[in-house]
């Protein structure tokens, strides 16, 4: 291990001063739960195509309660299985009704795919700006630093800039990797939901023409 590495980034993240504390904390909290959002969204399956397909041949056949108990089994595992199967018990019943049935369901899941993705966005604007506090509170430093000097020189200058604007590129590092994390996540639980919205509406169609 390269011990002289591990104490230049000590030393680095001792000259941000004391904010560099709350970015340590927003970077911990910002990876955290970037990868708890990612593993599980991965353990809840959330393709819909197969899913789709494998219910449609269950209507085609006009086994419903074939497909009630297929879907039973899915839906520890998938979340397209939950919204499908909310909208299959409620078959016999007006097209409205079940449509009802499955948005709301689809708004259960997708409320739990999306928990976190709101502090993922208040991290993405709160570490910046936090960067900046930090930033400022450093310039005021090094203009008193310049103030108390005997004799101005570039390097006072210079080195009390340096140290000012570590907490910036921390912050904005920080704000990157969850403002990217966020677009990421939030695109593909909106394609989810876009697809389980498609399939709904094609099972609905066609219960409706087969006489469910």
């Amino acid at each position: 291990m390269d011990n002289t590495k591990g104490f230049l980034l000590l030393e680095f993240f001792n000259m941000g001063g004391i904010f560099m504390w709350p970015l340590l904390v927003f970077s911990v909290a910002t990876v955290s739960l970037a990868l708890e959002r990612i593993i599980y969204l991965l353990s809840h399956d959330l393709r819909m195509e197969k899913l789709n397909k494998t219910v449609m041949t269950y209507v085609n056949n006009k086994d419903i309660s074939g497909v009630k108990a297929y879907l039973g089994k899915m839906t520890k595992r998938s979340m397209g299985a939950r919204i499908l199967l909310a909208l299959f018990k409620h078959t016999g019943q007006s097209e409205h009704f079940m449509e009802k049935a499955a948005e709301t369901e689809a708004k259960n899941c997708i409320n739990e795919l999306e928990n976190g993705f709101d502090f993922l966005t208040a991290l993405g604007s709160v570490a910046p700006l936090t960067g900046f506090l930090g930033t400022v509170s450093g310039m005021i430093g090094a203009f008193k630093s310049i103030a108390e000097a005997a004799e101005v020189n570039a390097q006072i200058v210079a080195n009390g800039i340096y140290e000012a604007l570590i907490t910036t590129v921390f912050g904005l590092i920080i704000a990157i990797v969850a403002m990217v994390a966020n677009s990421l996540l939030t695109h593909t639980v909106d394609n989810f939901a876009a697809a389980a919205e498609k399939s709904c509406s094609e099972v609905i169609l066609e219960l409706a023409s087969s006489g469910h």
